[in-house]
């Protein structure tokens, strides 16, 4: 296990000549698991649009990073993040207060501190992030109510299950309501932070972090995650939701149907019927439109070549694809990417 000791968290103290306050300022509580990519990649976007040149004095923006007890926390990357303390009292210091999420979503139990804490930033109007599976903390503490949040299309079952009156998304990177804010992790988690600095600090503060992370640029929270099957809750067999799940886990390795159904524990033949049922496909079936529909999201949202994109979605070359995707879409692939990039 790798142990990231407090000096290493702690930035540069800020510009004695900034004076003001920074226009933006964030909270962030980790939780067990909690993801590092989505972490990392929200607080690089507020340290890189703080100062000049790389630098981290927290002048335009500042963030604390906090834990429930004031304890290090474990990612779910094995790295230990030693944290500035506890919870803070003085929520008035913060613009944002950002639960960071990660693997331990299947947790039932919400400390009554963080519940307590919650719904007090709730009742004093401070504004809530939920970063990756911090959202379930945030619904579970009943801070969430009617409004609509934005999760990751891998936990989305997960959600439902358990909040079913909150309406969940996953055809969006994040979900702006007002003062609920949530975000569905990974690399989207960049994607609010940019949002936000933007918001606070300004467009040009946002692109100088863009430039420094090598970014191709920024992606608005309306944009939808690379997620090609968006009806899986609404599959009822339980088996042909779970081997979906599995062939869209793994949409470059392309799964055989033995695979498949040793994974949900059926025969080939009960995993084809149920497909069948279900879905009116064979599973090796669903697994090529599948990969076509993702060779369709990577035309519009990458600037990968032809063949890359033949690659990435399991296909021999980037003939077989185009074959694939006319009969699929009724255009082929170049066309379609210009009439999705121009409308």
């Amino acid at each position: 296990m790798t142990q990231l000791n407090r000096e290493s968290l702690q930035p540069d103290s800020p510009d004695p000549g900034a004076g003001s306050r920074p226009q933006l300022s964030v909270g962030l509580v980790l939780l067990d698991q909690f993801t590092l990519a989505a972490f990392s990649g929200f607080v690089d976007v507020l340290r890189l649009s703080a100062d000049l040149g790389g630098g981290s004095r927290q002048i335009h923006t500042a963030w604390r990073v906090m834990s429930v007890d004031g304890l290090p926390r474990t990612s779910s990357a094995g790295i230990t993040l030693e944290v500035s303390g506890g919870l803070a009292q003085d929520l008035e210091a913060f613009d944002y207060v950002a639960i960071c999420g990660g693997n331990d979503y299947l947790n039932t139990h919400l400390p009554n501190p963080l519940r307590d804490w919650l719904q007090r930033a709730a009742k004093s109007r401070t504004r809530l992030l939920g970063i990756c599976t911090g959202t379930f903390s945030l619904a579970q503490a009943g801070v969430v109510g009617s409004r609509s949040v934005c999760v990751h299309w891998n936990v989305l079952d997960a959600f439902r299950a358990r909040f079913p009156k909150t309406p969940a998304a996953v055809d969006h990177l994040f979900i702006d309501e007002g003062d609920l804010i949530t975000c569905a992790g990974s690399t989207a988690a960049i994607d609010l932070g940019l949002y936000l600095v933007a918001r606070h600090c300004g467009r040009e503060k946002a692109q100088q972090a863009v430039r420094h992370m090598m970014l191709q640029g920024i992606r608005p929270g309306r944009q939808p995650q690379a997620h090609f099957y968006a009806n899986l809750a609404d599959i009822k067999d339980e088996r042909v939701r779970q081997a979906a799940h599995y062939i869209e886990q793994r949409m470059d390795s392309l799964p055989t149907l033995d695979a498949i159904a040793r994974y949900v524990g059926l025969g080939r033949r009960q995993l084809t019927r149920a497909f069948q049922q279900s879905l009116g496909l064979s599973p090796m079936e669903f697994q090529r439109s599948l990969r076509v529909e993702y060779g369709g999201w990577l035309l519009v949202n990458s600037h990968s070549s032809i063949t890359q994109i033949a690659m990435d979605c399991g296909f021999s070359d980037g003939a077989h694809f185009s074959r694939e995707f006319r009969a699929r879409f009724g255009v082929c692939p170049r066309q379609y990417q210009r009439q999705e990039r121009s409308g």
